[in-house]
């Protein structure tokens, strides 16, 4: 007999909820496929796309030659300021953490006189966030050529904004055009990060009766050679990737596909991506382009709340799915598994961290008290300079315990990153990635082949939540 267990998984494998997720409830399961279903090597895609993207430019007459790539220089979750050509991090509040001009990183006083007063609003044209892995090229592209155009206005750019659109535009190219991923599907191995686990984890979810479906931006001939090659290899024998996946849409343009009424084509030969305009509903095993998610709604025949939609992209597959459809959804980011090993690696640290903060808070508090009662005159049958003697004293010991704790904080502010740290904190606070994740994502997770851990009848419960008056601190 099989023997089973309920030990969790490892903490980095964990799925997350911000709310309660019954999967026994779920009837179908969408999938993105870029950075969800294949997750790749981010440095060398991002390096193949900031390459492809620098040609372009340099095409243009850009003097672009220089420039380079590096994985390491920048996190998810990050704002490009299109006003003043910066790269900031913030709060969940918006207030600005750390920011950066071109290759300058800017200094406690830059910082505070360029946005003080200033918080950061995604729905302002001014901002741009960094919602997905696709955006490091972008990030690494913004940075230097800010510095470049402060030296030597660039051809064509009056304003940080216009720089932003021509990177926008080099980059869209090297996606759309064809070269990028026809260097990928020429050599996978370079660029795939395997997960044996994964086609397990879909297959269980069809045997507990969930209809699972691909919907992702690629055309069909890349979607095709791509999960061939990244999925058929763990299928059993006679089976490929296909017989995952009750309906398949590829070029579905999100997060249009989730707002709006397109019109959609059914691949009626798979070797060429041969297209026919389709009418009616979806027939379960085919596979369509383009299209919306009311049309697919309405095939299925299941509840907006019955939908579950994985994706990694916070805005387009996400947001747009949460705020429109009521869809349930669930964020894929694979730099999790580092952050919460970082995290793990830090406690013992932490643990003292917290320790010392709590000691200097109960001198801070006496000192504060003691300075208020000198003032009150409270204290006037003590000699004076017995109360300025400890108020002294209890100044150095404050002083002498920032001392201590000033390495471990910075410790803790550059864990995943030492440029912008954690993903998800924004020095003591939530970051404005970690919000965005709360308030659209039902579950966030690192990679699809956790949901095999809890099964598709897990009831996947949410933290309780904290506040700042549960602390039983006095």
């Amino acid at each position: 007999m099989t023997q089973f267990h309920g030990r969790p998984p490892p903490a980095e494998r964990r799925i997350f909820c911000n709310r309660t997720l019954n999967l026994r409830g779920v009837r179908a399961i969408g999938y993105d496929m870029d950075y969800t279903l294949i997750h790749y090597h981010v440095d060398e895609w991002e390096r193949a796309a900031f390459e492809q993207a620098r040609n372009k430019l340099s095409e243009d007459g850009w003097p672009v030659g220089d420039l380079a790539f590096d994985p390491l220089a920048f996190t998810l979750g990050l704002t490009f300021d299109l006003d003043l050509g910066n790269l900031v991090k913030a709060t969940r509040f918006g207030y600005v953490m750390r920011s950066q001009h071109g290759d300058h990183k800017l200094n406690f006083d830059e910082q505070r006189r360029a946005y003080f007063g200033t918080v950061i609003d995604l729905s302002e044209d001014r901002f741009e966030f960094m919602n997905t892995l696709f955006e490091l090229s972008r990030a690494a592209l913004w940075t230097q050529l800010v510095s470049l155009h402060d030296r030597s206005p660039l051809p064509g750019v009056a304003s940080y904004a216009q720089l932003y659109r021509a990177i926008d535009e080099a980059l869209t190219a090297a996606h759309t055009e064809g070269s990028l991923k026809a260097a990928i599907v020429a050599d996978p191995e370079r660029f795939v990060d395997h997960d044996p686990g994964i086609v397990d984890t879909l297959q269980d979810q069809r045997l507990a009766g969930k209809e699972l479906l691909l919907i992702t931006n690629s055309e069909w001939s890349y979607t095709r050679k791509m999960m061939s090659w990244s999925f058929d290899r763990y299928m059993p024998d006679g089976e490929t990737w296909r017989d995952l996946f009750d309906v398949v849409i590829v070029a579905a343009a999100k997060p249009r596909f989730f707002s709006e009424s397109g019109p959609i084509y059914r691949v009626v030969d798979t070797e060429r991506g041969l297209l026919e305009p389709h009418l009616g509903r979806l027939d379960r095993g085919e596979i369509y382009h383009g299209g919306n998610a009311l049309m697919l709604e309405d095939s299925l025949g299941h509840d907006p709340a019955q939908h579950l939609y994985v994706g990694d992209h916070l805005f387009g597959d996400v947001h747009v799915t949460k705020d429109l459809l009521r869809w349930r959804t669930c964020l894929i980011a694979r730099e999790l598994e580092a952050e919460v090993e970082a995290a793990a690696g830090f406690a013992e640290n932490e643990r003292e961290l917290e320790s010392m903060m709590a000691e200097k808070i109960g001198l801070e508090r006496q000192h504060s008290r003691l300075r208020m009662a000198r003032r009150r005159r409270v204290v006037d049958t003590l000699p004076h300079d017995r109360v300025d003697s400890d108020i002294t004293d209890l100044a150095e010991k404050i002083e002498a315990i920032d001392g201590r704790i000033a390495p471990l904080a910075k410790a803790a502010t550059e864990q995943g990153n030492p440029t912008w740290g954690p993903l998800m904190r924004a020095g003591a606070d939530k970051s404005l990635f970690a919000r965005q994740v709360e308030k659209y994502a039902d579950a966030y997770t690192s990679r699809v082949s956790n949901f095999a851990d809890e099964t598709p009848y897990a009831y996947l419960r949410a933290a309780r939540g904290s506040l700042p008056h549960d602390t039983n601190e006095s």
